[in-house]
Protein backbone atom coordinates (compact mmCIF):
# COMPACT_ATOMS: atom_id res chain seq x y z
CA UNK A 1 0.00 0.00 0.00
CA UNK A 2 1.22 3.45 -1.29
CA UNK A 3 0.85 6.97 0.76
CA UNK A 4 0.74 9.28 -2.14
CA UNK A 5 2.88 10.15 -5.27
CA UNK A 6 4.64 12.96 -5.51
CA UNK A 7 2.90 14.74 -7.62
CA UNK A 8 -0.13 15.66 -4.99
CA UNK A 9 1.97 16.71 -2.23
CA UNK A 10 1.68 20.21 -2.84
CA UNK A 11 -2.04 19.68 -2.64
CA UNK A 12 -1.96 16.92 0.03
CA UNK A 13 0.57 19.09 2.06
CA UNK A 14 -0.78 22.67 1.06
CA UNK A 15 -0.52 25.10 3.41
CA UNK A 16 -3.99 26.43 3.31
CA UNK A 17 -6.97 24.14 5.15
CA UNK A 18 -9.24 23.91 1.95
CA UNK A 19 -7.60 23.04 -1.31
CA UNK A 20 -9.00 21.73 -4.94
CA UNK A 21 -6.74 19.79 -7.73
CA UNK A 22 -7.89 19.43 -11.43
CA UNK A 23 -6.62 16.60 -13.19
CA UNK A 24 -7.18 14.77 -16.52
CA UNK A 25 -6.74 11.02 -16.76
CA UNK A 26 -7.37 8.86 -19.83
CA UNK A 27 -9.50 6.13 -19.98
CA UNK A 28 -8.66 2.78 -18.12
CA UNK A 29 -6.49 4.85 -15.76
CA UNK A 30 -5.98 3.16 -12.38
CA UNK A 31 -4.80 4.96 -9.12
CA UNK A 32 -3.28 2.27 -6.85
CA UNK A 33 -4.64 1.80 -3.00
CA UNK A 34 -2.85 4.61 -1.24
CA UNK A 35 -3.83 6.84 1.82
CA UNK A 36 -3.65 10.37 2.95
CA UNK A 37 -4.04 12.81 5.96
CA UNK A 38 -6.69 14.98 3.88
CA UNK A 39 -10.30 14.76 3.75
CA UNK A 40 -10.72 14.21 0.16
CA UNK A 41 -14.00 15.17 -1.64
CA UNK A 42 -13.55 12.78 -5.40
CA UNK A 43 -15.96 14.02 -7.96
CA UNK A 44 -15.73 13.93 -12.11
CA UNK A 45 -17.05 16.82 -14.20
CA UNK A 46 -16.95 14.37 -17.25
CA UNK A 47 -16.24 10.69 -17.39
CA UNK A 48 -16.79 7.75 -15.18
CA UNK A 49 -14.94 6.56 -12.73
CA UNK A 50 -14.86 3.15 -9.98
CA UNK A 51 -13.71 4.06 -6.81
CA UNK A 52 -12.60 1.56 -3.99
CA UNK A 53 -12.06 1.59 -0.09
CA UNK A 54 -11.24 -1.63 1.63
CA UNK A 55 -15.10 -2.27 2.45
CA UNK A 56 -16.60 -0.50 -0.61
CA UNK A 57 -17.10 -0.35 -4.07
CA UNK A 58 -18.76 2.89 -5.98
CA UNK A 59 -19.13 3.48 -9.14
CA UNK A 60 -19.38 7.66 -10.20
CA UNK A 61 -20.86 8.75 -13.07
CA UNK A 62 -21.35 12.43 -14.09
CA UNK A 63 -23.11 14.41 -10.50
CA UNK A 64 -22.03 11.83 -7.80
CA UNK A 65 -18.88 12.51 -5.96
CA UNK A 66 -17.77 10.48 -2.85
CA UNK A 67 -16.58 12.25 0.65
CA UNK A 68 -13.42 9.59 1.26
CA UNK A 69 -12.00 10.50 5.69
CA UNK A 70 -8.30 11.48 6.36
CA UNK A 71 -6.35 7.90 5.85
CA UNK A 72 -9.02 5.79 4.62
CA UNK A 73 -7.38 3.79 2.05
CA UNK A 74 -8.78 3.75 -1.30
CA UNK A 75 -7.95 3.25 -4.81
CA UNK A 76 -9.70 4.08 -8.18
CA UNK A 77 -9.90 3.39 -12.00
CA UNK A 78 -11.15 5.37 -14.64
CA UNK A 79 -13.85 3.58 -17.27
CA UNK A 80 -13.84 6.80 -19.66
CA UNK A 81 -12.19 9.91 -20.18
CA UNK A 82 -12.03 11.66 -16.59
CA UNK A 83 -11.97 14.99 -15.86
CA UNK A 84 -10.99 15.36 -12.12
CA UNK A 85 -11.87 18.20 -9.65
CA UNK A 86 -10.76 17.32 -6.29
CA UNK A 87 -11.33 19.18 -2.78
CA UNK A 88 -8.49 18.03 -0.30
CA UNK A 89 -9.44 19.12 3.51
CA UNK A 90 -7.66 19.33 6.35
CA UNK A 91 -10.72 19.01 9.37
CA UNK A 92 -7.99 19.74 12.38
CA UNK A 93 -8.33 23.58 10.94
CA UNK A 94 -11.93 23.69 10.34
CA UNK A 95 -14.96 23.73 12.32
CA UNK A 96 -17.18 22.03 10.28
CA UNK A 97 -18.98 19.16 11.73
CA UNK A 98 -18.16 16.91 8.12
CA UNK A 99 -18.57 13.07 7.45
CA UNK A 100 -16.30 10.94 9.64
CA UNK A 101 -17.33 7.85 7.10
CA UNK A 102 -17.13 7.41 3.11
CA UNK A 103 -20.34 8.90 1.82
CA UNK A 104 -21.86 9.11 -1.62
CA UNK A 105 -22.50 12.80 -2.23
CA UNK A 106 -25.23 14.56 -4.79
CA UNK A 107 -23.25 16.81 -6.97
CA UNK A 108 -26.01 19.44 -7.68
CA UNK A 109 -25.72 22.29 -10.38
CA UNK A 110 -24.56 24.53 -8.14
CA UNK A 111 -21.66 22.34 -6.20
CA UNK A 112 -20.60 21.03 -9.58
CA UNK A 113 -19.91 25.31 -10.88
CA UNK A 114 -18.61 25.73 -7.46
CA UNK A 115 -16.14 22.84 -8.16
CA UNK A 116 -14.96 23.84 -10.99
CA UNK A 117 -14.92 27.31 -10.22
CA UNK A 118 -12.37 26.44 -7.01
CA UNK A 119 -10.39 24.22 -9.37
CA UNK A 120 -8.68 27.14 -10.98
CA UNK A 121 -7.87 28.81 -7.77
CA UNK A 122 -3.98 29.11 -6.50
CA UNK A 123 -3.36 27.03 -3.60
CA UNK A 124 -1.24 29.49 -1.93
CA UNK A 125 -4.14 32.06 -1.88
CA UNK A 126 -4.37 34.30 1.01
CA UNK A 127 -6.61 33.86 4.67
CA UNK A 128 -9.46 36.18 4.35
CA UNK A 129 -9.76 36.08 0.91
CA UNK A 130 -12.26 35.92 -1.48
CA UNK A 131 -10.59 32.42 -2.42
CA UNK A 132 -10.71 31.45 1.35
CA UNK A 133 -14.77 32.05 1.42
CA UNK A 134 -15.76 30.94 -1.45
CA UNK A 135 -13.99 27.37 -0.50
CA UNK A 136 -15.70 27.38 2.71
CA UNK A 137 -18.75 28.17 1.20
CA UNK A 138 -18.22 25.30 -1.27
CA UNK A 139 -17.71 23.09 1.66
CA UNK A 140 -20.44 24.07 3.69
CA UNK A 141 -22.44 23.27 0.31
CA UNK A 142 -20.97 19.42 -0.01
CA UNK A 143 -22.07 19.56 3.84
CA UNK A 144 -25.69 20.39 2.74
CA UNK A 145 -25.29 18.00 -0.08
CA UNK A 146 -27.89 14.86 0.01
CA UNK A 147 -25.72 11.18 0.37
CA UNK A 148 -26.38 9.19 -3.08
CA UNK A 149 -24.12 7.02 -5.14
CA UNK A 150 -24.13 4.05 -6.69
CA UNK A 151 -22.12 2.06 -4.20
CA UNK A 152 -21.79 -1.71 -2.43
CA UNK A 153 -20.34 -2.83 0.81
CA UNK A 154 -17.54 -5.47 0.19
CA UNK A 155 -16.90 -6.89 3.69
CA UNK A 156 -13.67 -7.50 5.91
CA UNK A 157 -13.08 -10.80 5.54
CA UNK A 158 -10.90 -11.93 2.76
CA UNK A 159 -12.94 -14.66 1.17
CA UNK A 160 -15.76 -12.27 1.17
CA UNK A 161 -13.83 -9.86 -0.37
CA UNK A 162 -11.87 -12.12 -3.24
CA UNK A 163 -15.86 -13.05 -4.17
CA UNK A 164 -16.68 -9.35 -4.56
CA UNK A 165 -13.96 -8.03 -6.46
CA UNK A 166 -13.75 -10.89 -9.02
CA UNK A 167 -17.82 -10.02 -9.07
CA UNK A 168 -17.07 -6.58 -9.49
CA UNK A 169 -14.88 -6.84 -12.52
CA UNK A 170 -16.60 -9.50 -14.44
CA UNK A 171 -20.94 -8.61 -13.12
CA UNK A 172 -21.85 -11.30 -15.54
CA UNK A 173 -20.37 -14.36 -13.69
CA UNK A 174 -22.60 -16.83 -13.03
CA UNK A 175 -20.78 -19.12 -10.81
CA UNK A 176 -22.94 -19.66 -7.53
CA UNK A 177 -22.57 -19.38 -3.98
CA UNK A 178 -21.69 -23.37 -3.68
CA UNK A 179 -18.82 -22.85 -6.51
CA UNK A 180 -17.65 -20.14 -4.59
CA UNK A 181 -17.13 -21.91 -1.40
CA UNK A 182 -15.29 -24.10 -2.92
CA UNK A 183 -12.95 -21.41 -4.42
CA UNK A 184 -12.08 -19.35 -1.56
CA UNK A 185 -11.79 -22.50 0.64
CA UNK A 186 -15.19 -21.98 2.96
CA UNK A 187 -18.31 -23.73 3.16
CA UNK A 188 -21.28 -22.13 1.78
CA UNK A 189 -23.09 -21.98 5.14
CA UNK A 190 -19.69 -19.66 6.05
CA UNK A 191 -20.36 -17.47 2.95
CA UNK A 192 -24.11 -17.01 3.76
CA UNK A 193 -23.59 -16.29 7.50
CA UNK A 194 -20.88 -13.90 6.32
CA UNK A 195 -22.76 -12.20 3.50
CA UNK A 196 -25.51 -11.50 6.40
CA UNK A 197 -23.21 -10.46 8.81
CA UNK A 198 -20.21 -7.89 7.41
CA UNK A 199 -22.71 -6.85 3.94
CA UNK A 200 -26.11 -7.16 5.26
CA UNK A 201 -27.36 -8.99 2.45
CA UNK A 202 -27.35 -12.02 1.14
CA UNK A 203 -25.08 -12.88 -1.89
CA UNK A 204 -28.00 -13.33 -4.62
CA UNK A 205 -29.06 -10.14 -3.51
CA UNK A 206 -25.56 -8.22 -3.46
CA UNK A 207 -25.04 -9.79 -6.93
CA UNK A 208 -28.18 -8.27 -8.10
CA UNK A 209 -27.53 -4.95 -6.87
CA UNK A 210 -24.44 -4.99 -8.68
CA UNK A 211 -25.84 -5.67 -11.76
CA UNK A 212 -28.73 -2.75 -11.58
CA UNK A 213 -25.77 -0.38 -10.72
CA UNK A 214 -23.77 -1.61 -13.75
CA UNK A 215 -27.01 -2.19 -16.05
CA UNK A 216 -27.21 2.02 -15.13
CA UNK A 217 -24.28 3.34 -15.94
CA UNK A 218 -24.51 1.35 -19.28
CA UNK A 219 -27.89 2.36 -20.28
CA UNK A 220 -27.08 5.77 -19.46
CA UNK A 221 -24.01 5.91 -21.71
CA UNK A 222 -26.53 4.22 -24.36
CA UNK A 223 -25.48 1.10 -24.46
CA UNK A 224 -28.14 -1.47 -26.29
CA UNK A 225 -30.16 -3.18 -23.86
CA UNK A 226 -29.58 -6.35 -25.65
CA UNK A 227 -25.49 -5.71 -25.03
CA UNK A 228 -25.85 -4.30 -21.41
CA UNK A 229 -28.27 -7.99 -20.96
CA UNK A 230 -25.21 -10.02 -22.46
CA UNK A 231 -22.84 -8.19 -20.18
CA UNK A 232 -24.64 -9.04 -17.39
CA UNK A 233 -24.72 -12.81 -17.83
CA UNK A 234 -28.38 -13.22 -19.06
CA UNK A 235 -29.83 -15.62 -21.44
CA UNK A 236 -32.41 -12.53 -23.18
CA UNK A 237 -33.07 -9.22 -22.91
CA UNK A 238 -36.59 -9.95 -22.03
CA UNK A 239 -35.10 -12.23 -18.98
CA UNK A 240 -33.00 -8.70 -18.22
CA UNK A 241 -35.75 -6.48 -18.33
CA UNK A 242 -38.01 -8.45 -16.13
CA UNK A 243 -35.42 -8.73 -13.75
CA UNK A 244 -34.71 -4.57 -13.98
CA UNK A 245 -38.39 -3.65 -13.89
CA UNK A 246 -38.81 -5.83 -10.74
CA UNK A 247 -36.16 -4.16 -8.65
CA UNK A 248 -36.02 -0.29 -9.89
CA UNK A 249 -39.81 -0.33 -11.11
CA UNK A 250 -38.15 1.14 -13.95
CA UNK A 251 -37.85 -0.21 -17.59
CA UNK A 252 -34.51 -0.21 -18.73
CA UNK A 253 -35.28 2.15 -21.79
CA UNK A 254 -36.36 4.83 -19.32
CA UNK A 255 -32.93 4.78 -18.11
CA UNK A 256 -31.40 4.79 -21.82
CA UNK A 257 -29.61 8.09 -22.49
CA UNK A 258 -32.01 9.48 -25.58
CA UNK A 259 -30.01 10.76 -28.91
Amino acid sequence: MMSLSHDLDKWVYATNPIVSMPKEYPAGHEVPLHQHPRAQLVYAVDGVMELRTRQEYWLLPPLRGVWIPPFVEHQMRTRTPVSLRTLYVDLARLPLALPTRTVGINISPLLREQLIRASLFSIDYKAGSFESRFLEITLEEVLNSSEKGLNLPTGKDRRLRHICNTLINDPGDMRSLADWAQIVGATTRTLTRLFKNEIGISFVYWRQQLRIVNAIFRLNTGEPISQVAEYLGYSSQSAFTVMFKRVTGHLPSEHQKKP
